[in-house]
């Protein structure tokens, strides 16, 4: 992978599982009234992304549920936060929601890779992932 040192940088490719990504739409669609800023960037993420089937999902991919660690490169620091659903967000407790710009940004991440995101305060800034740990297997989607 290489950088585009005329402005942009590439962006990283991401994955989404199927079972995801139908909810992470809906989800976008029906924030677009409240946070349009949000909705539309998780939409340029879902629509840029390679959707796979979930049995063909590979470990160490950021979804909704997985434990991420990633460095913030304006500031160097480390956080580590977990991917949750809307309602199931709590800054407190590391817990971030797919609908905010950060949690849209991770999205889809492996380790080792970085990507440019929408700071509601400063600007875009870049992060880069160092560890992924995945979701529990749960039962049913919901």
């Amino acid at each position: 992978m290489q950088n585009n040192q005329s402005g942009d940088r590439q962006l990283p490719k991401i994955v989404i599982p199927a079972g995801d990504y139908d909810r992470l739409m809906d989800l976008a669609g029906s924030a677009e009234r409240l946070a349009p800023d949000v909705a539309d960037y998780l939409t340029r993420e879902l629509v840029r992304a390679q959707i796979v089937p979930d049995q063909q999902f590979e470990p160490g991919v950021a979804r909704v549920g997985s434990q991420v660690t990633y460095s913030d490169q304006q500031n160097g620091q480390q956080r580590v936060v977990t991917l949750v659903w809307p309602q199931d967000g709590d800054v407190s407790k590391n817990r971030i929601s797919v609908l905010t710009s950060i949690g849209a940004a991770l999205l889809g991440l492996r380790a080792g890779q970085s990507i440019d995101w929408p700071s509601p305060v400063g600007g875009a800034r870049r992060l880069t992932v160092s560890d992924v740990r995945d979701a529990p297997v749960t039962g049913a989607g919901g």
